[in-house]
């Protein structure tokens, strides 16, 4: 395989990962069957009820959780991917303009944040590209990236890669970057993957309800001293994922402080976009296909 580095020998690419889905979840107004299942609570009401708490639970993430972790992200100088379903940045307008404002690379995380894996390929392709020109118009600029709802389908690596997208994130089998062949109707074609992680994932707080800010960070810590320990031998790569309603709560934002303090002690880390490591990645490991 072949032998490569990050920027200036740096031993570990630090890619936070903070995911915007606050209104554009399953919502009953929006012509969904049901509400969103996903809730702090686990409150699941039945088809066609309308859930108006956690409804109000997703705003908190916009009108609360937003600035808390956009600050800290700033104050520290950390660069940030915003994985964004586009329906969420046009119902937070006043959000879209600080991400646009701030430079932080916007991932597509969905039209809406739906499960695409029951498109058929019609509806993917519509998926696909009304997302792109809502995150256009929101933030002025076009994702080269993409994050499905978790599941994804067979066509969507196709569909992404005749779209012009430059990476998708839709695997946790590494920790570092790496090429795929995507079958494009013009033949073969390389693709970026850049893995994503699940388990240093805030959404832990809703997945395992038991789990304390001091467990996360404990875990988040873990990952990162091991990870920047291998990254003496070879190139290593860390994923931290946030929600905005999920980490942006008053008594777990400190979990994010103490790891950017921690991070801040260790000089051999280039925090980066994934748009960043993807490009960096191609350029020193070109494909061979």
């Amino acid at each position: 395989m072949q032998q490569w580095t990050w920027p200036q020998g740096k031993r570990l690419a630090l890619s936070i990962v903070v995911n915007v889905e606050e209104g554009a979840e399953a919502n009953v107004s929006d012509g969904d069957r049901g509400p969103e299942p996903v809730d702090e609570l686990g409150v699941v009401p039945g088809k066609g009820t309308r859930n108006y708490g956690n409804e109000s639970n997703y705003r908190y993430g916009i009108n609360e959780g937003a600035d808390r972790v956009f600050d800290r992200l700033e104050a520290a100088g950390l660069p940030a991917t915003v994985t964004a379903a586009a329906v969420a940045l046009e119902r937070a307008p006043e959000l879209a303009g600080r991400i646009r404002a701030n430079g932080y690379e916007v991932c597509c995380h969905g039209h809406r944040w739906v499960h695409q894996f029951r498109m058929d390929e019609a509806a993917e392709t519509r998926f696909i590209a009304d997302a792109v020109e809502s995150i256009k118009t929101s933030t002025g600029q076009s994702p080269k990236g993409w994050l499905s709802r978790y599941l994804h389908t067979a066509n969507t690596r196709r569909l992404l890669c005749e779209a012009g997208f430059e990476y998708h994130m839709d695997d946790y089998s590494r920790d570092v970057p790496f090429w795929t062949s995507v079958d494009c109707v013009d033949g073969k074609r390389p693709m970026v993957i850049v893995p994503y992680a699940i388990d240093t994932n805030d959404m832990k707080f809703w997945t395992a309800p038991s789990l304390t800010p001091d467990d996360w960070l404990r875990y988040a810590i873990d990952t990162f001293d091991v990870l920047y320990k291998e990254g003496e031998k070879r190139p290593r790569m860390m994923s931290l994922g946030l929600h905005l309603r999920v980490i942006g709560r008053p008594g777990r934002i400190g979990a994010l402080d103490r790891f950017i303090k921690h991070v801040k002690q260790h000089e051999g880390v280039w925090p980066a976009t994934r748009l960043q490591i993807a490009r960096h990645f191609s350029s020193v490991c070109p494909s061979d296909s």
